[in-house]
């Protein structure tokens, strides 16, 4: 897998102060998208231990509240495995930190892949330029979703989350 970015202390990619990974390689190339630099799943850099490392550092603050993985798109086929084996490491290593996940895919989509069981939050769909709104929370644009993943798991219906 590759990365263009970690950002450490962002508050506008989900609840909290969180660490973000911004990765490669994303299929859905959404008009006026905000990074098409990160469409190129070859572009970037090497994720490695290294990296692994800086975000657990990060994420071992108490005041972080959790990673958000962004791109690029997470579920892109140069990522997936990579953010399963992430996610994973990190709900073990950081029960009490959320993750929440970027994505172009739709949820009907996303609920199928075995990431969804660990991730908390999912921000679905992608961004629709003509659908585009600057007073949304997390989100883009309106066709988007901010899901309740467990929630939304076990009741077998698309919880949204209340920002």
């Amino acid at each position: 897998m590759r990365y263009h970015n970690i950002t450490k202390d962002d508050m506008l990619n989900g609840d909290g102060l969180r660490v973000v990974l911004w990765v490669s390689g994303c299929s859905h190339h959404c008009p006026e998208c905000q990074n098409p630099v990160t469409w190129d799943p070859k572009e970037g850099l090497l994720f490695g231990e290294k990296e692994k490392e800086e975000l657990f550092t990060e994420l071992a603050k108490p005041y972080i509240s959790g990673i958000t993985f962004s791109g690029g798109d997470p579920l892109h086929a140069a990522n997936e495995a990579e953010i399963l084996a992430l996610a994973k490491d990190i709900r073990s290593r950081f029960p009490g930190k959320t993750i929440w996940m970027y994505t172009g895919y739709d949820w009907e989509y996303v609920k199928t892949r075995e990431v969804a069981r660990w991730i908390d939050v999912l921000v679905d769909g992608p961004y629709k330029k003509d659908l585009r709104d600057t007073q949304l929370h997390w989100r883009g644009s309106s066709n988007q979703h901010v899901i309740e993943v467990p929630e939304s798991l076990a009741s077998g219906k698309m919880v949204l989350h209340c920002a």
